[in-house]
């Protein structure tokens, strides 16, 4: 409680009326290392203040899953599937970036997936 109020009542408007501002903003090159000096604690709060936002969920925040299948036979260990040639068929598609709705074949949805995430995955095109 007293602390505090102290900080913020006495020594922070103390600090900040003792800090060497110059009348313009090109004076601040002409500010002395011993000058600059006094800024430190300022631009140290600033800082950490600043940057907190950006750094905390890195370590504290939700994970994201580095799962690349998302909705194709999530109750499977493994997807496998095999696929025969049918008569008559020259060319089959099929989808690598796991979005079809027609998987294992290819539907398109790479074009999306590409655009937001700005990927380049593509079908496997078989020539039989």
């Amino acid at each position: 409680g007293d602390i505090v109020k102290d900080v913020l009542h006495t020594q922070l408007p103390a600090y900040l009326k003792g800090l060497p501002l110059p009348d313009t903003f090109s004076g601040f090159m002409e500010l002395s290392g011993d000058q600059w000096k006094h800024f430190v604690p300022l631009l140290t709060v600033l800082f950490v203040v600043l940057t907190l936002p950006l750094i905390l969920p890195m370590f504290f925040g939700k994970r994201k899953s580095s799962r690349v299948n998302n909705m194709i036979s999530l109750e499977k260990d493994k997807v496998a599937d095999a696929v025969n040639k049918l008569p008559g068929e020259t060319k089959s598609v099929f989808c690598r970036c796991w979005k079809s709705k027609k998987f294992p074949y290819c539907d398109g949805a790479h074009v999306a997936h590409n655009k937001k995430c700005c990927d380049n995955v593509g079908p496997l095109i078989v020539n039989w």
